[in-house]
């Protein structure tokens, strides 16, 4: 596949802004190319605007190499991203099962492209067939979530290989919620398909949902695309440091995942046990999908007591239907007290 055809004609064209840790690279002893402040070391320093160090370690603990990887300020900057490279605004469109994650949508309309929608089934599985059949000449990114967020399961993998196979443009798999699942990541597959993109964050297994840090994975020539493309220092030092850190906690980071998954699984088995729970889906991801015969009212209630879970009940195919987090033992506790109470 020649991925250049695939992009934006002025983003082929883009000269991209070069920056002074651009243009040189190294160690020196007296730096005086940035217009930076001479004080206040090392916050005066503009940080490696392709996070060098960070990605090396990165590209280690997933087997891939640091070209194939992007870091952006959370996995939404990489949606925004794939968007503006791929799709002429007012021309082209995206395609994107549904129910999934809302900030596809978000990105699309902020980009003036076309958002399409692909329903999955009754049972949230995708129907490759159903989701190509949505693409035209025009299509060019196709967002596939999974786990799916939020109805937590895996997709098919049989099915999503239909799909990055059969369609001539980019697929993104967001893997967001892949280390709470049994499945493994598509990371391994990409030297296979050159049009996928894989997104992964540090929001959710690693629990650095305010550090802002998400990860995209792909060939060499989309990467460079996404480094064309970027602003230049997107990542700050004190985020780039401080993930570096924290990648040296990976057996917490896995202690941290065992604990939640057991605890998914607790908690979904004790909803099971409220005769008014008309169904717990099966969840592969930090959160359980429940529902309810009146979601807006068991809703109201529970923030009344100062629980608030998110009310999924406008969602395509999840009327009805409350995202629960997985919580600490503590905080499941109260909520399936608060649940006895009001029920």
């Amino acid at each position: 596949m020649d991925i250049t055809n695939l992009l934006r004609e002025n983003i082929r064209r883009l000269k991209p802004y070069s920056c002074a840790r651009d243009e040189f690279k190294g160690e020196a002893s007296v730096y005086l190319d940035a217009n930076e402040n001479p004080m206040n070391m090392p916050y005066n320093r503009y940080p490696d605007p392709l996070q060098e160090s960070l990605k090396a370690k990165i590209a280690r603990m997933k087997n891939v190499r640091p070209a194939q990887i992007m870091l952006g300020v959370g996995s939404d900057e990489p949606i925004d991203l794939t968007i503006r490279i791929f799709c002429e605004p007012g021309q082209d469109n995206i395609v994107a099962i549904d129910p999934t994650y809302g900030m596809y949508q978000v990105c699309a309309d902020i980009n003036n492209v076309e958002y399409r929608k692909a329903l999955l089934n009754p049972d949230f599985s995708l129907d490759a067939e159903r989701l190509l059949a949505a693409t035209d000449e025009r299509t060019k990114v196709i967002f596939l979530c999974s786990p799916n967020n939020p109805t937590g399961n895996l997709l098919n993998r049989a099915e999503m290989t239909k799909v990055i196979t059969g369609f001539k443009g980019i697929v993104v798999i967001d893997e967001a919620y892949i280390d709470f699942s049994s499945e493994n990541s598509w990371l391994a597959d990409l030297n296979r398909y050159p049009n996928v993109i894989v997104l992964q964050t540090f929001s959710k297994a690693w629990g650095l949902a305010s550090v802002r840090c998400g990860m995209a994975f792909a060939s060499d020539e989309i990467i460079s695309y996404f480094n064309k493309v970027k602003y230049p220092y997107n990542i700050n030092l004190l985020t780039q440091n401080f993930v570096n850190e924290q990648l040296d906690y990976e057996p917490r980071k896995k202690e941290w995942v065992n604990t939640l998954i057991n605890l998914r699984n607790k908690l979904a088995e004790q909803l099971t046990h409220f005769h008014w729970v008309e169904k717990v889906y099966p969840s592969d991801a930090n959160f359980l999908l429940v529902k309810v015969p009146d979601a807006d009212l068991l809703y109201g209630q529970l923030v009344e007591r100062g629980i608030i879970v998110r009310n999924r009940n406008t969602i395509s195919l999840c009327l009805g239907c409350l995202r629960i987090t997985i919580g600490t033992q503590a905080e499941n506790e109260e909520l399936l007290k608060a649940l006895k109470e009001i029920l």
